[in-house]
């Protein structure tokens, strides 16, 4: 309670609602609604018009410890797939966007995840090419150069493949295709938003 009302007067509003904090980062209404949802080989927390303002803290609010609160529930749905997993790793960002940003959301879940899993999280792909930010484009034009990411470590087994946000898909596709050169027999994802409902389709 004292966190939540040290937010409050710092004018910190919900990310989940909007709403007054009555509790450290999230409301109380927010945590108590927090699941996550399966579909085909991959799970998420919601549409982005409903959680997008959870990832938007995350990414650009520097929020660290909601990383936690919305590893939970994904780890839940991970574990009720029975996908019998080896490892986790993230989809990487450039060096460039790593050093003005501090650090990679889709890693700091993805480690995070791992913890609750029971499973080791590794670095096992590089981004190598600068692509337009996702939602600024069309679903036609998302069509990203095969070699956009690069495996850096061989492994083995099924893994989880965390990203923040499963726009067109594209970007996932691109590093499950990676993630299976790198030595993968099968590859989930795990996302925090999905933009287009349709990408949970083409992409399983």
């Amino acid at each position: 309670m004292l966190w939540g009302f040290l937010e409050g007067l710092l004018g910190h509003a919900c990310p989940g609602c909007g709403g007054k904090l009555d509790a450290p980062l999230l409301c109380s209404a927010c945590r108590q609604g927090l699941r996550a949802f399966a579909a085909g080989e991959m799970v998420y927390l919601g549409l982005y018009g409903r959680v997008g303002g959870l990832v938007q803290a995350l990414k650009y609010g520097r929020r660290f410890g909601l990383a936690p609160l919305l590893a939970e529930p994904l780890a839940e749905a991970v574990l009720a797939q029975g996908w019998g997993l080896s490892g986790v790793t993230a989809i990487p960002t450039l060096l460039p966007r790593l050093v003005v940003r501090g650090y990679n959301p889709p890693e700091l879940l993805g480690r995070i995840l791992a913890a609750r899993l029971g499973l080791p999280y590794l670095r096992v792909l590089r981004r190598v090419r600068y692509t337009p930010s996702q939602p600024t484009r069309g679903r036609a034009r998302r069509r990203l150069p095969e070699d956009l990411f690069v495996p850096v470590l061989r492994v083995e087994g099924s893994w989880l493949l965390v990203d923040d946000v499963l726009t067109s898909g594209a970007t996932f596709f691109r590093a499950k295709e990676a993630l299976l050169k790198a030595g993968a027999s099968r590859v989930y994802g795990a996302f925090l938003a999905v933009r287009d409902p349709g990408a949970l389709g083409p992409y399983r």
